[in-house]
């Protein structure tokens, strides 16, 4: 039977109330780790291998839609739509290290290509995204303060659960079966939400007038030209039929990267890990996915979740160097390292939102 790997001090673990077991609340705890990982130089940027990337990931994407323009108005042409995702999804990735500056230490530098790769391949804003994902490095998991976690359609606390009636009551008693189906709209929703992040008032605050030039320029470029690109290439039923089952793909391929890395881990409140610091804060809300090469690619690094929660602005190709550091610097903590397998991380995952919604099933 495959477990989750949990790797903690060969001593005592020190425990808080309620058995969880945490390391010493101090803010030296996290310097030891840092001096090695510099002493390592697994801080500097990798310029080269990110220029490569990007390189070999837009050459894909240029393949994937000259394949689309060649084969014309046919119903094959959609077989295209997942590699399109695949590589749809890379972009993604490229725009996510690029917002915590793991490709360049300037800022109009990792804004570019932010821009490039969120905005205009994949009509998601830059500025929406940083903001909110910021806020969720800040506090992983915080039922209070981080944003992946504000009850919504999903709820990842019983504590959120309580109450919820009509159609999100019904939501919450079945989303751990109904959580893939709902990340195919994942990629429509990143468009949503950046089109109202630039344009709409709905966030609370005002985007400026050069977001509103520069991102929603972007934006609007990114549905004229995809709009464009399938209409002239296919019918207008097989070019939406294209844009759904590509988007829905997107969308799932993403979930799958994202859902592994926190959910059923620590959920720090107002009091529960108040006290805790940034070593505490970082590990104890994360897990780690097991796996070579193809895991790497395919999770976009994100399978070193600790890793990179404990170092945002390393570069993608140097997390799992640092690995080891990490897991020896928890063991001398007496921290949990939490690591399993792929269709471990989404069980447990998934069996965390089920005993969410146990209260209402049993109502």
């Amino acid at each position: 039977m495959s477990q989750a790997t949990v790797i903690a001090d060969v001593g005592a673990p020190h425990k808080q109330p309620g058995g969880r077991p945490t390391a010493r609340a101090s803010g030296s705890d996290f310097a030891p780790l840092l001096r090695a990982t510099k002493q390592h130089g697994l801080l500097e940027r990798r310029a080269g291998w990110y220029a490569r990337t990007m390189a070999s990931n837009g050459l894909a994407l240029a393949v994937v839609l000259t394949g689309v323009v060649l084969t014309g108005p046919s119903w094959w042409t959609l077989l295209l739509a997942v590699p399109f995702a695949l590589f749809s999804a890379r972009a993604a990735f490229i725009a996510h290290d690029a917002g915590h500056a793991q490709i360049s230490p300037h800022r109009r530098t990792s804004r570019t290509i932010q821009l490039i790769h969120g905005n205009l391949l994949l009509g998601m804003s830059q500025g929406w995204w940083n903001d909110k994902h910021n806020r969720h490095h800040a506090n992983p998991n915080h039922l209070d303060k981080d944003p992946d976690v504000t009850p919504d359609i999903l709820v990842f606390s019983e504590g959120h659960a309580g109450g919820r009636t009509g159609l999100r009551g019904w939501l919450t008693r079945h989303q751990a079966a109904l959580f893939f189906p709902l990340t195919t709209l994942e990629g429509l929703a990143l468009k949503v939400y950046g089109f109202r992040h630039v344009f709409g008032r709905s966030t609370g605050r005002r985007a400026s007038a050069r977001a509103v030039l520069v991102e929603g320029g972007l934006l609007v470029a990114h549905v004229a030209g995809y709009a464009a690109l399938l209409l002239t290439a296919l019918t207008p039923l097989q070019a939406l039929a294209f844009a759904l089952l590509h988007q829905m793909l997107l969308g799932l391929h993403l979930g799958m990267a994202f859902a592994p890395n926190h959910k059923g881990m620590e959920m720090p409140d107002g009091t529960h890990g108040s006290d805790w610091g940034h070593v505490q804060r970082q590990v104890l809300t994360s897990r780690n996915i097991r796996g070579g090469f193809v895991t790497d690619w395919f999770l976009g690094g994100l399978n070193y979740q600790i890793e990179h929660h404990l170092f945002p602005s390393m570069p993608r190709p140097h997390l799992k160097h640092v690995q080891p550091l990490v897991r020896a610097h928890c063991r001398r903590l007496g921290m949990p390292y939490t690591e399993t397998g792929l269709i471990d991380s989404y069980r447990e995952a998934l069996g965390h939102m089920h005993a969410v919604g146990e209260e209402l099933r049993a109502g």
